[in-house]
């Protein structure tokens, strides 16, 4: 009787265990259910996240008429490097730089010993063919006399003319080669080619210069600064505007406030392949010398804005292996990229000649990480 009452369990027992399993199995699932709901949220807030935020920026239309305004360089209407013509040492010199000069004036003087030694020979060789033409001179005629009695034969009288013909030819040959000599020793001096100023002096007493020195450098150099032509690279697109007697306005660094006019006169004709950029010659009076050679020059034309040409920040700009790129987005915020071909160079903005139009935005400092098609977040709107 005892030991059927032990082996029986208590009636609460079963009941209580029954529950233990059913909490149990609650508590898993309810652990369940919050780690799912936490994981996804995690997973929300991280996608979320990894969506990037971008900025948006109106297009602006270029006007109908607008400013074109790019860099020149200035030379002299004439300039001229004078180097030694004749060897020799500098003995002299009469103008240094800024020495306004008219044309044919003494710049400089060059003593020339071993010239001056070839003339001396040059002239002694002529008296000596010119004796010679005069020995050979008579004696064909005295043979041209005995031949008219037959006293010699035809044969020795024309070897005498013909010996005379050679004497008179030796004379020319010795006659111009001092004259050669003659006219090196007047580059002795060396002289303006036209009125001007100087702007260089490299010679200094006591230098070798000419043909025999190691190293030849100009001993002056005479710029013309009356006129000034002025040279500007001009994008392909405005070529055809670019015609002779296109007015200009000149800006310089030297005089701020102050502006010069110019005109053009001339063109390359040519596109330069590395450049895109079609080369234009404009001149402009300087008759107070306040546009110097050399210098810098802002050149700002008043030409017709090309048409279905835009204006885009230079910030939304991307550069690509595919070329240059700006980045739209779509209804559905998804990223579109694309090409553009740029115009001039603005600073702050430039010319989109062709890819845009002026209803577009585009995305403003995009990450070099944006692809094609990749959803993004627009933060703000468009900024005009």
């Amino acid at each position: 009787m005892d030991e059927a009452l032990a082996a029986t369990p208590p009636k609460g027992l079963k009941t209580a265990g029954i529950v233990a399993l059913v909490a149990a199995a609650g508590v898993v699932a309810t652990g369940t259910v919050l780690r799912f709901h936490e994981t996804r949220e995690a997973q929300t807030w991280s996608d979320a996240r990894s969506v990037p935020t971008v900025h948006l920026v109106a297009i602006t239309s270029s006007a109908a008429s607008d400013t074109l305004a790019l860099p020149g360089t200035m030379q002299a209407w004439n300039m001229a490097k004078l180097y030694a013509r004749v060897g020799g040492y500098v003995s002299g010199w009469y103008k240094d730089i800024g020495a306004p000069v008219a044309a044919g004036m003494p710049l400089g003087r060059i003593d020339t010993p071993e010239l001056d030694q070839q003339i001396i020979a040059a002239r002694a060789a002529l008296v000596s063919a010119q004796a010679h033409a005069g020995l050979a001179r008579s004696t064909a005629a005295r043979w041209n006399d005995l031949l008219t009695d037959n006293s010699v034969s035809k044969q020795e009288a024309d070897e005498k003319n013909g010996d005379l013909a050679v004497r008179n030819a030796a004379v020319l040959s010795a006659r111009a080669d001092l004259g050669r000599l003659l006219a090196l020793k007047t580059f002795a001096t060396v002289r303006a080619p036209f009125a001007g100023t100087v702007t260089l002096r490299s010679a200094d007493i006591g230098d070798l210069v000419g043909p025999g020195a190691t190293a030849q450098q100009p001993m002056f150099v005479v710029a013309d600064t009356r006129r000034i032509r002025i040279y500007v690279n001009v994008p392909q697109s405005y070529s055809a505007t670019m015609t002779p007697g296109l007015p200009a306005t000149l800006s310089v660094p030297d005089y701020p406030g102050r502006s010069f006019t110019a005109h053009v006169v001339g063109n390359s004709g040519a596109i330069a392949p590395q450049s895109g950029t079609f080369q234009v010659q404009l001149t402009a009076d300087n008759p107070d010398g306040a546009l110097r050679p050399g210098g810098f020059a802002q050149v700002s034309f008043n030409v017709r804005g090309q048409t279905r040409t835009v204006q885009i920040p230079s910030t939304t700009l991307l550069f690509r292996a595919q070329g240059t790129q700006v980045a739209t987005v779509d209804a559905a915020h998804h990223i579109h990229l694309q090409r553009v071909t740029l115009g001039r160079d603005l600073g702050p903005t430039v010319e989109a000649l062709s890819g845009l139009s002026p209803t577009q935005k585009i995305v403003d400092n995009p990450p070099d990480s944006l692809t094609d098609g990749q959803l993004v977040r627009v933060d703000g709107g468009a900024r005009g």
